[in-house]
């Protein structure tokens, strides 16, 4: 999986600069119109990603005579790496939040014991608009006695899968391969 997406990076950096970008946007703006219904002050945040999201839509597909095959396919192929993210970030809020349950803590008071006080960044947090930290996926694991493979995406994208390939080859290593999702070596 390409770098995790953090909402908070993204409005710091004041603009999309791709397709992969824009659609992980688009799914953040999604899920903060339903957090933002119980919590307003994630209003702003959803008003300042939907203009970034219109920003880059009026730059990038406003012309429909300039878009090429090209854009279209990298368009498809990021709408279904977030498609995988998405499942996999519910996946993992559904595993948590039943964890929880049955410890009889709700997502607030876990926050706390985490070190986040404020409910609407346990949210986003929760809901993959932000990422956990290292420390906080360790401290789950072993809280809530969850493998980390199930709280952290392992999925390499298209490109670093054919980067490492070319590094391994080049190296002359043949008991080291690139097997489908995962590295493997071969003894």
């Amino acid at each position: 999986m390409s770098k995790q997406f953090d909402l908070d990076k993204l409005l710091k950096q004041g603009e999309i600069k791709t397709e992969l970008e824009l659609e992980r946007a688009s799914l953040a703006a999604r899920k903060l119109r339903v957090l933002s219904k119980k919590d307003p002050e994630l209003k702003s945040k959803r008003k300042k990603i939907t203009d970034l999201i219109i920003a880059y839509e009026s730059k990038h597909w406003r012309d429909r005579k300039s878009i090429s095959d090209q854009q279209i396919k990298e368009s498809d192929k990021s709408e279904q790496v977030v498609q995988n993210e998405f499942e996999f970030f519910d996946s993992r809020k559904k595993l948590i939040r039943s964890k929880l349950k049955k410890l009889g803590i709700n997502q607030q008071e876990f926050g706390q014991i985490l070190g986040h006080e404020s409910k609407s960044y346990m949210s986003e947090l929760m809901n993959g608009i932000v990422p956990f930290t290292l420390k906080d996926l360790v401290v789950i694991s072993k809280l809530l006695k969850i493998n980390l493979d199930k709280l952290i995406p392992t999925q390499l994208n298209e490109n670093d899968k054919l980067n490492i390939e070319q590094k391994i080859k080049s190296l002359g290593k043949p008991k080291i391969k690139l097997d489908k999702d995962i590295f493997a070596i071969i003894h």
